[in-house]
């Protein structure tokens, strides 16, 4: 008896990290920090905590959602595809129809948070984000098209915009310099993936841009979306959104990962190695704007404060 049991709490456990695992963690945490830089950019120092909480926990809860159906839809892709054979719907250790059951359940909940807590407008673009990154994306973009990257990049450039609306209740300059920025990120990052796993992506028939139309040209569109996303997140300072210090943050990281993007074409260059690097970086560059937006941000608004009092 006491082996059966430790027998059915192994297969549990098992299920368990399962479930977890078709929900993304790593994509789910990176996207709490956008939210919350996101959020915090809004509220200019006078925050509800509360409503951040429940933006955080709605939002997540959404993209764990697209996460999992997103693991029923690519299970015949990530069979072929060595980094991911081994997931819970390919290996059959968990049944399509219960992820998909249990994505749905994970949406309607998340929804429901985001509409009841937050307002109509940070709502409309997690539920556009969403339609975006399942149906448009996962179902025929990813499969048909090498502009496919392009249109998830949309989808994962929402949710620091829903944490930004879910305080101002208005989609408005800073909203689309979030939108932009973001989006433009997202490309030399998935890029470089695509590129140290240009095997997975050749095998699943997947047409990102080094497998469809070569790794040079995809080099050359990582270095310039890597320059136009200085430009573009440096407008959150020009327009008056944050200050001194995330312009010298901008700056330095969008700066450091154009220079190690142009490393790519030196002689003999290590092209795996680069790609992880640049990979590697796009993740320390978004994590440092997400904090400093915030933290700036809450700085200038306190600013007039201690003039007023002083």
């Amino acid at each position: 008896m006491k082996t059966q049991g430790r027998f059915m709490s192994a297969r549990l456990q098992s299920t368990i990290r399962g479930y977890v695992q078709v929900t993304k963690p790593g994509i789910i945490m990176g996207n709490l920090i956008s939210v919350a830089g996101g959020f915090l950019l809004a509220a200019k120092g006078n925050v509800d905590w509360t409503l951040m909480l429940l933006t955080m926990v709605g939002l997540s809860m959404v993209v764990a959602s697209g996460c999992a159906i997103n693991n029923c839809i690519d299970r015949d892709i990530d069979a072929k595809m060595q980094r991911t054979r081994h997931r819970v719907t390919v290996t059959g250790a968990i049944s399509p129809r219960s992820v998909l059951i249990f994505g749905v359940l994970l949406g309607v909940i998340g929804f429901a948070i985001l509409g009841l807590f937050t307002n109509i407008v940070a709502l409309l673009f997690a539920v556009i984000g969403y339609v975006v990154y399942v149906a448009v994306y996962s179902l025929y973009m990813k499969r048909s098209s090498v502009y496919g990257t392009l249109v998830g990049s949309f989808s994962g450039a929402v949710p620091p915009v829903v944490g930004y609306c879910a305080v101002t209740g208005q989609f408005d300059i800073a909203a689309i310099i979030l939108l932009l920025m973001f989006s433009l990120w997202q490309m030399p990052h998935s890029y470089a993936i695509a590129i140290f796993r240009f095997n997975d992506y050749s095998a699943a028939k997947i047409p990102v841009l080094p497998v469809a139309e070569g790794i040079a040209k995809a080099q050359l569109h990582i270095v310039l979306y890597i320059a136009v996303f200085a430009l573009v997140s440096a407008l959150l300072p020009l327009a008056g959104y944050t200050g001194i210090t995330f312009m010298a943050v901008t700056c330095a990281t969008s700066l450091w990962w154009l220079a190690m993007a142009l490393k790519g074409y030196r002689h003999g260059i290590n092209l795996q190695r680069w790609a992880r690097q640049i990979f590697g970086f796009s993740i320390i560059t978004i994590t440092a704007l997400s904090v400093t937006m915030a933290l700036d941000f809450q700085l200038v608004a306190q600013a007039p404060q201690y003039m007023l009092t002083h």
